[in-house]
């Protein structure tokens, strides 16, 4: 399909190239506060939570503000443009590391938990750099764009955990440290959305919409099952990752093993998008997110197969990759199906979806690891375990979009 509209002018790629290095920039600096505080949120949570049960709700209350704000935060890019949407992510960035900072001042899981949901938006607005890479875009270079902005996510695999295990202990209250450097990350990282050139959507006619429905739009299968696939594939790295501390240290490692475990994933996130948007370009989306989903399989294999360091790291790794071909090669889907005057429609949607999925995955990860089992070990299985009716749902929908008749 065919996204030059007449909304939303093409022009050479240059541009999208220029808007493609801020995003990227904008990816490293800013996003490296997710690893941060994945590293540190579940192990904060334990800290403060009255119930072992709820020691990842801080994560979860992240991912839920991410869903909440999803379809708000398309809808007001679509009407002021992507800087403005960027921008208040930042704030919200910053605002919910300092209300998390106090909470873990006062000592009060509450607290921490409500700067937990705050920073959710910020993870919503980064969210849309994908869709962003792709505004202005040609169809031959979108693939590549999504991929590149997503690379930018190396940097923050690398300064992200080590900026965690740095801060973790630097001040007398554990952890607050690192909510310090969110802030200062979000602070910094504004300002490079300055120099981000996407013009905002033109409005749609008086009492005119443009293009399809909402309804018209999800019954679209290629757009419906590029929605599955992201929200598994994302959804289940969320699940695996957010136990991941938490076994790590219960099995008798410590939070520096933690970290460099994290940031092996993260790593593995990341690392395949320099190649994997010319993978979908020669080879097709379908294809590339199937391969994805086993590989995510694979990951929950090794985890199953024991808890010495090693396997841990094999299977994180696993994880990141299987993470980057399902969940890149979704969102190249979902771009290819529709016009850009109809992206406010679907892709707040589409978040929507994949973060409601994930908030339900990183809910039940506490659940699941802490309280599944007689210990450590059988909550890390029960981790991984549970990736499986997800894996085959999505491979499930993608079998029948590829054997689907041409015609339909």
């Amino acid at each position: 399909m065919s996204t030059a509209t007449p909304d939303l002018p093409q022009d050479d790629d240059a541009r999208a190239r220029r808007n493609v290095l801020v995003l990227i920039a904008a990816q490293a600096i800013l996003g490296a506060q997710m690893p941060m505080i994945f590293v540190v949120g579940g192990l904060a949570g334990q800290m403060l939570a009255p119930n072992p049960c709820w020691a990842t709700l801080p994560i979860s209350m992240i991912v839920l503000g991410s869903m909440l704000s999803a379809t708000p935060m398309s809808a007001l890019m679509g009407r002021f443009g992507r800087r403005v949407g960027f921008w208040i992510g930042t704030a919200a960035g910053a605002a919910g590391a300092t209300i998390a900072a106090y909470g873990l001042s006062i000592g009060s899981f509450w607290v921490f938990l409500l700067g937990s949901l705050v920073t959710g938006t910020y993870m919503s607005a980064q969210g849309f750099y994908r869709f962003a890479a792709g505004d202005m875009a040609s169809d031959a270079f979108r693939p590549k764009a999504i991929s590149w902005v997503m690379a930018g996510g190396l940097v923050s695999a690398v300064i992200g955990p080590q900026l965690a295990t740095a801060t973790a202990d630097a001040l007398p209250v554990a952890f607050y440290g690192t909510y310090l450097a969110v802030i200062a990350l979000n602070v910094v990282g504004a300002s490079l959305f300055f120099f981000l050139d996407i013009p905002r959507p033109m409005p749609e006619p008086g009492g005119v919409t443009l293009g399809r429905s909402r309804g018209e739009l999800l019954r679209q299968p290629m757009i419906l099952v590029a929605m599955i696939c992201a929200m598994v594939s994302y959804a289940l790295m969320n699940l695996v990752m957010t136990s991941t501390p938490l076994a790590v240290v219960g099995c008798g490692y410590d939070t520096d093993d933690a970290g460099h475990i994290v940031t092996a994933h993260v790593l593995a996130m990341y690392i395949p998008s320099f190649f994997t948007g010319h993978l979908i370009a020669r080879y097709g989306a379908p294809l590339i997110v199937g391969i994805g989903l086993a590989i995510l399989a694979a990951a929950g294999a090794v985890a199953l197969s024991g808890v010495e360091l090693e396997q841990f790291f094999i299977a994180l790794v696993l994880l990141g990759i299987g993470w980057n071909f399902g969940f890149i090669g979704a969102t190249a889907m979902l771009s290819s199906a529709h016009e850009p005057h109809e992206r406010g429609r679907i892709q707040g949607i589409n978040d929507l979806i994949v973060f409601g999925g994930v908030t339900f995955a990183s809910l039940s990860s506490g659940g699941l690891m802490n309280c599944s089992g007689t210990s450590v070990v059988a909550g890390w299985q029960a981790v991984n375990i549970a990736m499986l009716p997800f894996l085959v749902l999505a491979g499930g929908a993608l079998i029948w979009l590829v054997m689907r008749p041409r015609e339909a």
